[in-house]
């Protein structure tokens, strides 16, 4: 099943979470803090503006950084995703 967003939404694919910290910490499950990278797996047409659509600036295969409590989590097929507006996008990671 494919998840096709509408408008100006993004899903994205959350990236794994770090499993230690910069100082050599190892992590368990439960002090793992859940990222805010993913990667764009799928982008919306864009949004209408006076009759014109302005398509997104973020395209597939994208990494980004996303507000905290931005979106809403889906699970399709076994899989997580997060849908999101592109102006909760913060920025493009390259």
């Amino acid at each position: 099943m494919n998840i096709k967003p509408l408008g100006n939404r993004v899903v994205l694919k959350r990236l794994e979470a770090e499993e230690k910290t910069a100082s050599g910490i190892i992590l368990t499950g439960a002090a793992k803090e859940r990222p805010q990278e993913a990667e764009v797996v799928a982008v919306g047409p864009g949004e209408m503006v006076e009759g014109k659509r302005i398509p997104l600036e973020v395209k597939l295969g994208d990494k980004v950084l996303y507000t905290k409590y931005a979106g809403i989590d889906v699970k399709v097929s076994g899989e997580e995703y997060i849908i999101l507006k592109e102006e909760d996008i913060l920025a493009i990671v390259d």
